[in-house]
């Protein structure tokens, strides 16, 4: 991952709530900051919250609304002494630590007091809940911005509501990033010509008004997104625990190794269809500028990882005895497949619409759709657990049609999973698709469903639960040749 010094060279690198999570993890930082830092003139640092601290503020504002002041305080302490363990173990002078022990407990407690507030209430509002969780990353980047300093770096700690300017839509905030790129150029610039470190909290924001906003799923790397397009960087490098995005889930394709390079297209249909490691959005800002974007693993930090750029749109070249034409294959399991059918279906205009208005109204998500070029079905996947409300809200929505046999029936299949072959080749190589089905057929793997998506990066099929395992492995097969 080097680079040349250049005297206006920038980078900035996100780090996830595993890469500080522990002393030993925040000692990584470390040294891939000091490496950093001999080959890149400017750095900026944005961090999540510590693992787990997200979910122990989400469950604590939970708790109280019942009013469950006993987890409240036991929360308060467990927040104080899980990021007081990291001081004692990785700042020496006694001096730092009792100053950052004391940003701690000052945040620790306005964390009871919202809870209080909560539970007094008996409500907790978007805006509220919003409050409660940035906790998470304003204490982290107090914790990693002293710990850096002790370690000799010129670093300092930036709460990003003073630059990440949204709107108030709380919980999923979209940013202002005209009004951004001004604080970012007013703010961090003069930093950064100063030889400092910013280090920035991930995944928040903050109205004009200055209430605190969360940009919601992926919403650290789209924080780190953000400030790469506003500043600009060169780089955007994104540290996890996994050394990119995989061939296949390696907790069940032992032999799933590390994709060199993506580009956006393919980055968004891996992670829609099950792939985690990196949100669609979060890399769009930089990404739609041009700016490359890299998946690290901050426990291997020689490990290449994964490089996504905005095209990348030649055929792919075979690279180690693999075809080269599927990328990866990915797997979203706990679906069942839902079908609406009827002869009189034929020409009517809005079955679709109402179909999908009664699948919303469940409040259920959809993450695949086909239909018959008859016009006489309409099938789509939902979650197992969302498949009774859903065929329950369809009955209601189609009783009228139900009664006349307009519509034969409305019904849902057993667990299935979608099953997802992505990559640039399949819009280059004729007979792609065939070969798929062909391999899938030799294994003896029934497909149930297929849709393709526009992006014609990606084709996805409907298999049954027990052919899960089955249908990755052949297709993983089909990539590695």
């Amino acid at each position: 991952m080097s680079k040349e010094s250049k005297s206006s060279s920038a980078l900035v690198m996100k780090f996830g709530g595993t890469s500080v999570g522990s002393p030993k993890a925040i000692e990584h930082i470390i040294e891939i900051a000091r490496k950093c830092r001999q080959e890149w003139s400017r750095i900026v640092i944005v961090t999540s919250a510590m693992a787990g601290v997200t979910n122990l503020l989400v469950e604590s504002a939970e708790r109280a609304i019942v009013g469950d002041e006993v987890f409240i305080s036991k929360a308060e302490i467990e927040l104080q002494n899980k990021h007081y363990s990291i001081v004692e173990k990785l700042v020496p002078s006694s001096a730092e630590r009792a100053q950052l022990k004391q940003e701690i407990k000052h945040l620790s407690m306005e964390f009871a007091n919202l809870c209080r507030a909560i539970s007094i209430l008996g409500e907790a509002t978007p805006r509220a809940l919003d409050a409660v969780v940035s906790l998470g990353e304003r204490l982290s980047v107090r914790l990693l911005a002293g710990i850096l300093k002790s370690a000799g770096f010129p670093a300092q700690f930036v709460e990003t509501t003073n630059i990440v300017v949204t709107d108030d839509c709380f919980q999923a905030a979209h940013p202002n990033l005209e009004e951004t790129a001004k604080n970012v150029q007013n703010i961090l610039i003069p930093m950064l010509m100063l030889k400092q470190i910013p280090v920035l909290t991930g995944f928040i924001g903050a109205t004009k008004e200055g209430i605190t906003t969360t940009l919601g799923r992926g919403g650290g790397d789209y924080s780190a997104a953000i400030i790469g397009a506003a500043l600009p960087a060169d780089e955007v490098w994104i540290w996890t625990d996994v050394s990119g995005v995989m061939t296949a889930d390696p907790r069940i394709v032992e032999d799933a190794r590390t994709i060199p390079e993506l580009n956006y297209r393919e980055m968004a249909e891996l992670s829609y269809f099950g792939a985690k490691v990196l949100h669609p959005k979060a890399v769009r800002p930089v990404v739609e500028v041009g700016i490359p974007v890299r998946i690290c693993n901050t426990f291997k930090p020689e490990d290449e990882g994964t490089r996504v750029t905005k095209n990348n749109e030649a055929a792919p070249k075979i690279k180690n005895g693999a075809r080269g034409i599927v990328k990866a294959v990915t797997a979203i399991q706990d679906q069942r497949l839902i079908t609406v059918e009827g002869r009189g279906m034929l020409g009517v205009p809005g079955v679709a619409a109402r179909t999908f208005g009664a699948v919303a109204a469940t409040g259920t998500s959809v993450p695949l759709i086909t239909q018959a070029s008859s016009e006489q079905s309409i099938s789509f996947s939902v979650p197992n657990e969302s498949a009774e409300a859903v065929l329950d809200s369809l009955h209601i929505a189609f009783a009228t049609e139900l009664a006349r046999r307009d519509i034969d029936r409305v019904w849902a299949t057993d667990e299935v999973a979608i099953i997802t072959a992505v990559g640039n080749g399949l819009q280059h190589t004729p007979g792609v698709a065939g070969q798929i089905f062909s391999a899938l057929g030799s294994a003896d793997v029934n497909i149930l469903a297929i849709a393709q998506g526009s992006s014609k990066v990606a084709i996805s099929l409907i298999v049954t639960a027990k052919d899960t395992e089955k249908a990755i492995h052949t297709l993983h097969q089909f990539i590695t040749g």
